[in-house]
């Protein structure tokens, strides 16, 4: 799903600060209404104003920073993130400190430090930030609504999605609420603001419809409940038409019941060309369409089709990333010059994962340890992937074509010498000792090398990154298999096989689209 760069944006603050005489607010409400309209530098002329009347008040300090950063096309994040830092130490407060957030007029100063943490895919610091301002607003405010449909976005690229649902149902239900009591015609002037506020409230969220209920097909799909997800499909035609977004998401939603064809059909219909460009959206829908292609030719058993298709979505990739002035592909952790809206749509690392799942099962280990190793910069938290290293260890050792082409010699010392023919024939493995300076040639096992050593590390690795109940389950299971095991080399190899061929290709996010 795309993030709507509309929605997660940096604000600029409109309402006055309470103290602030007539004079202060009609400049205030000038600054606010040449932002609105583009006018940068005439709304930085009223800030200026206004900073010479009131020098203590650091959101006049804040909304010139963001007006700056607005008239240098968002290109000057960690100058934000900076200037924002500094106006926090400025309140003496942190998002640690919940009494902090107490203070409404300070909320506006946190939401832009999670925009910048959202931005640069910092996604715990934004959730933390975000969870702690949503207790603190007033349920009708166009705010309240802006920091709720970030928490959602949020909650979904963390893979938390019963929370992105929970926030969407309190979205439609305060809607609901807004529109009815709107609707009783309460005259007394104590309730008529309220009243006006909760009719503009619910008009936003209804403008919204459309979006709500991507978000939702975007859970349900995590959530991998069918029914569920197709009602909400019909509510996403029915409201964006025939959309990039929408097929999209339907061809999604037919990738996971197995639908491959119809799938292809509908991400071929998508008309890709009329979708705005990263720079205004923060993604590439044409790196999308080909690693959905890839994800859906992988998932028929068509796996050179696949790896085809991901080499596209990689190019694809980096042509984007050249154009918003990332000469690295985004491998170097700069963004400066590059507007922060198109931050997100570097997705190298997913496509690598993705191409290193597909040479493992074409029997290229070695290509997809290398895909798999650069993918380790951004995935190192998870156990999948190591476990996938390791896979691709044992089977780059196993010999073959592309073993030997790579001189990588089989039976690296295991074997030290043969005694015996016939019946009578006994092998002599060698010594611990020994083995460890053949495998590693006098380097540590922790290099990255497609080693069975290192491959032992990556199995530790997922072992211990898995969560504390899974590896409970997994101490139970072998001991009480231990005594009854009498498993050989080879079927153990099968074990591994099979383990690989169940294990479904991570999609990456760009298929919830």
């Amino acid at each position: 799903m795309a993030e709507n760069t509309e929605q997660n944006e940096a604000k600029h603050e409109s309402s006055p600060s309470p103290g602030m005489t007539d004079q202060e607010k009609e400049i205030a409400a000038s600054a606010y209404e040449a932002f609105s309209a583009g006018q940068y530098d005439e709304s930085l002329k009223h800030l200026d104003a206004l900073q010479e009347v009131n020098k203590e008040d650091y959101k006049i300090t804040m909304n010139r920073a963001v007006v700056e950063f607005y008239k240098s096309d968002q290109t000057t994040t960690g100058m934000l993130k900076q200037t924002l830092m500094a106006m926090k130490n400025q309140v003496h407060t942190s998002a640690e400190d919940v009494d902090g957030l107490d203070d409404v007029e300070n909320n506006l100063l946190y939401y832009n430090q999670a925009i910048i943490h959202y931005h640069l895919r910092q996604y715990s610091e934004a959730i933390s930030i975000g969870e702690k301002l949503y207790q603190f607003l007033e349920p009708f405010e166009k705010f309240a609504q802006a920091v709720c449909f970030l928490l959602v976005d949020l909650y979904l690229l963390t893979f938390q999605p019963e929370k992105s649902l929970h926030l969407l149902a309190v979205l439609e239900k305060l809607s609901v609420q807004g529109s009815n009591k709107n609707g009783k015609g309460e005259n007394n002037s104590s309730n008529k603001e309220g009243a006006n506020q909760k009719a503009e409230f619910a008009a936003v969220i209804e403008a919204a419809k459309s979006k709500i209920h991507q978000y939702k097909v975007r859970a349900y799909i995590q959530m991998k409940s069918s029914k569920a997800c197709k009602r909400e499909i019909k509510s996403v035609m029915n409201t964006a038409g025939n959309s990039a977004p929408s097929l999209f998401l339907k061809s999604n939603f037919e990738y996971l019941r197995g639908n491959y064809r119809k799938a292809v059909k509908l991400l071929n219909s998508s008309n890709i060309a009329e979708h705005a460009g990263p720079i205004k959206t923060g993604e590439c829908v044409r790196c999308m369409f080909w690693n959905n292609l890839g994800c859906i030719h992988f998932a028929m058993g068509k796996h050179n089709l696949g790896i085809f298709y991901f080499k596209k979505a990689l190019q694809e990739n980096d042509h984007t990333c050249a154009q918003l002035g990332d000469g690295n592909s985004g491998q170097s952790k700069k963004f400066t010059g590059i507007p922060m809206c198109a931050l997100l749509a570097n997705k190298r690392y997913e496509l690598l994962y993705n191409c290193g799942i597909q040479l493992l099962h074409i029997g290229r280990p070695l290509a997809a340890f290398e895909c798999l190793m650069e993918a380790v910069q951004v995935y190192h938290s998870n156990p999948r992937l190591w476990l996938r290293l390791a896979e691709c260890c044992i089977s780059a050792n196993k010999g073959g074509s592309e073993q030997e082409n790579k001189g990588l010699p089989c039976k690296k010392g295991i074997v030290q010498s043969i005694v015996g023919q016939g019946y009578h024939r006994k092998i002599i493995l060698a010594s611990q000792s020994t083995q460890n300076t053949v495998y590693s040639e006098g380097q540590s096992a922790a290099i990255p090398v497609a080693s069975m050593e290192f491959a032992a590390i990556c199995l530790r690795n997922a072992l211990l990154l898995l969560p504390e109940h899974q590896q409970q389950d997994i101490k139970t299971e072998n001991s009480s298999k231990s005594s009854s095991q009498s498993g050989s080399t080879e079927s153990g190899s099968e074990n591994s096989d099979a383990c690989r061929s169940e294990t479904p290709l991570r999609s990456t996010h760009y298929f919830h689209k």
